[in-house]
């Protein structure tokens, strides 16, 4: 799949309009899904003829179809890696399900079939899952851009087409087009796909842009500085891919012996069955041993040993808010021994809210009549901050009055008429004069107000700029009140640190030995004190999502098991990158949700340390397991080998091995397997 932008729509006839790609695969268009409903059907439509002593040419029919619908690619698959000289347990599986039937135990090697068959089929849904988000972020750039020549005049153009140099003009409300620098025109961009940064930044001449981020009120001129192809959002699709196709597949545990074991259960078979044999034995008592070996001897018990308590931890986890896309990734999960945190949306909610009302001594004014009057001013906007303000006014059930005359400057702030008086709301460094001095918040200015304002009259004894320095070293963004151009208060509004966030830090800290990295592309100063607030000492901040890319893949490098939990686009290299990677669901973008191995879908951070504890459970069941299901084998292997083991007692002891694992497994079923969550 191409990575650049100027693939996004499918070829169309010349004049008419291009067709968009489909962005989600269903999961009947994959040919494994239909062959592994096609094996389930057909075994689940043999199975009642079969138990009920029905006629043989139904049943048999029937488990036929079932044989060859669900055993023919993983018998093609292990026919290619025999040529190739190795042997997995697919081809395996596929023989061990014929030997079966060959015997007369049809439903035995049936079962098999219909198992590999649907495992398989999940496997390709998820495959064309993540491929179908790579190509929707491809849609956050936009089709087309207006281009701005050299006579003044305007056009229309692909995106895909604009070179470096070029001028664009950004009308309020678009996407940006192209990576590039601002120009002309003051605005604020909300640029959280790429950076996370919860609120939206201020751009004016000379600061840098991406492609695929959103323009608010204002207008902005932008020289496009990077080809499409190579710009952020497409070097993400590309990071994406990369990382989806070098990620080296952790195995199941049983897998890492798979090539022995095979080689070693094809070998001791076909040795059964010649030394007999070759030392008189008649044919048809020689492959009544050998087959009978080959039962006793199957894999079917180590294979149930891993994945009975591996589904059922995915099962335990689904019940409780977390959804592990296979057992591989349970797995995984019980590994991971370092672990990296996003910052907005993560360890936070994402979403700013009001944290302070402090109404100005002497102005008449408590809290809920202050906010009553910034919420009627703010209430025609679509600014976040707004949005905050009046969420909380109405949280509190407070009755806003109409606001007449709004205005809206991008990069400066509102004003409205409430009530017959002037309400001004902004940054109090362009508001408040006397608060030049005051450290700025990095966001301050993204919710500032006119010019005239500047000239605020702030009386020394009604001073606001202590609130103001006390909100900002918090860390709220600190919001100025002005009626009739007196200031009356200050407002304070921050994202919010979720409740569990230290506790799930502090747990993540047992259970690998070393705290948590944040690594965020918010700016330094609102990362570390997010990180101190939560235990977090390792900080890095300011990052693009190629660096966290970077940052992951150095500490693989280093022999690290890395488990990265983020929720935006910028994120997505990372979830990729790691050895495992989990995405919040509530506010995660599709394509973190898609290239995540797992997701919280209940959006509680919690249950991170809790399902990786679950996973380590799982995993000692799995050696638990195999010690069950090797003495079994090692037995009925030695009286076969050794003594006269007879075909019906060697079935019954196999299965009775399968069937004690599987239950041993099904124990993580149970709801107090899943370990208490951290709780703040």
């Amino acid at each position: 799949m191409s990575s650049s932008l100027d693939q996004r729509t499918a070829p169309a006839p010349e004049g008419s309009r291009p067709t968009p790609l489909p962005r989600r695969t269903r999961a009947y268009a994959l040919p494994e899904v239909r062959w592994a409903l096609a094996a389930l059907g057909l075994f689940l439509l043999a199975l009642p003829p079969y138990l009920l002593g029905g006629p043989a040419w139904l049943w048999g029919a029937l488990f036929a179809g079932a044989y060859a619908t669900g055993g023919w690619e993983p018998g093609r698959e292990g026919l290619k890696a025999l040529r190739e000289r190795t042997l997995d347990v697919d081809l395996l599986m596929v023989v061990a399900a014929l030997g079966a039937a060959a015997i007369g135990q049809v439903l035995d090697g049936a079962l098999l079939i219909a198992i590999f068959a649907t495992s398989g089929a999940l496997e390709a849904v998820a495959t064309a899952r993540t491929a179908d988000s790579v190509r929707g972020l491809l849609d956050l750039a936009p089709a087309t851009a207006t281009r701005l020549l050299a006579d003044g005049a305007e056009e229309t153009v692909d995106a895909g087409l604009l070179a470096v140099g070029d001028t664009v003009l950004v009308r309020p409300g678009e996407r940006i087009g192209a990576d590039g620098e601002v120009v002309g025109g003051a605005s604020e961009v909300d640029q959280a796909t790429i950076t996370g940064e919860p609120l939206p930044v201020p751009k004016e001449t000379g600061d840098e842009v991406f492609a695929g981020t959103v323009n608010g009120t204002g207008a902005l001129r932008v020289r496009v500085g990077r080809e499409p192809s190579d710009s952020v959002i497409a070097r993400i699709v590309r990071m994406v891919e990369e990382a989806s196709r070098t990620k080296a597949p952790t195995q199941l545990f049983i897998e890492k012996v798979e090539q022995r074991y095979s080689v070693s259960m094809v070998l001791a078979t076909l040795a059964v069955f010649a030394v007999p044999l070759a030392f008189g034995d008649d044919l048809t008592s020689a492959l009544l041993r050998a087959m009978t070996f080959m039962i006793v001897a199957s894999p079917c018990a180590v294979v149930l040993s891993t994945m009975p308590p591996l589904l059922s931890a995915i099962a335990n986890a689904g019940r409780h808010g977390v959804l592990a896309k296979s057992a591989v990734v349970m797995e995984r999960l019980g590994q991971v021994d370092a672990v990296a945190l996003d910052k907005t949306g993560t360890l936070t909610e994402g979403t700013p809210r009001l944290t302070d009302v402090r109404p100005l001594p002497g102005t008449g004014l408590d809290a809920d009549a202050l906010l009553r009057l910034a919420a009627s001013a703010e209430h025609p906007s679509e600014h976040p901050l707004a949005r905050a303000v009046v969420d909380a006014a109405r949280e509190r059930g407070l009755a806003l009055a109409p606001a007449d005359a709004f205005a809206a400057t991008p990069g400066r702030g509102v004003t409205a008429t409430v009530e017959g008086r002037r309400i001004e709301l902004g940054s109090p460094a362009r508001l408040l004069p006397d608060t030049h001095h005051a450290r700025v918040h990095p966001h301050s200015d993204t919710h500032a107000a006119h010019p005239e304002a500047d000239h605020a009259r702030v009386h020394p004894e009604n001073d606001p700029a202590p609130l103001v320095r006390e909100l900002e070293e918090a860390g709220s963004t600190a919001v100025a009140v002005l009626r009739d151009g007196e200031p009356v208060g200050v407002l304070g509004v921050a994202d919010r640190l979720r409740p569990d966030a230290a506790a799930t830090v502090a747990a993540l800290t047992r259970l690998t030995g070393r705290a948590p990295v944040l690594l965020t592309g918010d700016n330094e100063r609102a990362a570390r004190r997010v990180a101190g607030r939560v235990g977090i000492t390792d900080v890095r901040a300011g990052l693009l999502p190629e660096e966290k890319v970077a940052a992951v893949r150095a500490w693989e490098a280093e022999g690290r098991r890395v488990l990265v939990v983020g929720d935006g686009v910028n994120d997505a290299p990372a979830l990729a990158a790691a050895h495992c990677g989990v995405a919040m669901g509530r506010a995660g973008s599709d394509l973190a949700l898609e290239t995540a191995d797992a997701v919280v879908v209940r959006d509680e951070l919690a249950a991170v340390p809790a399902v990786v504890a679950l996973s380590r459970a799982a995993h000692r069941l799995v050696v638990q397991n195999l010690v069950i299901a090797g003495a079994f084998i090692a037995v009925l292997v030695a009286w076969d080998l050794f003594g006269t083991l007879p075909l019906p007692l060697g079935v019954a002891g196999h299965e009775g091995s399968t069937v004690l694992v599987g239950l041993n497994g099904l124990r993580l079923l149970r709801s107090t397997a899943w370990p208490r969550p951290a709780r703040g």
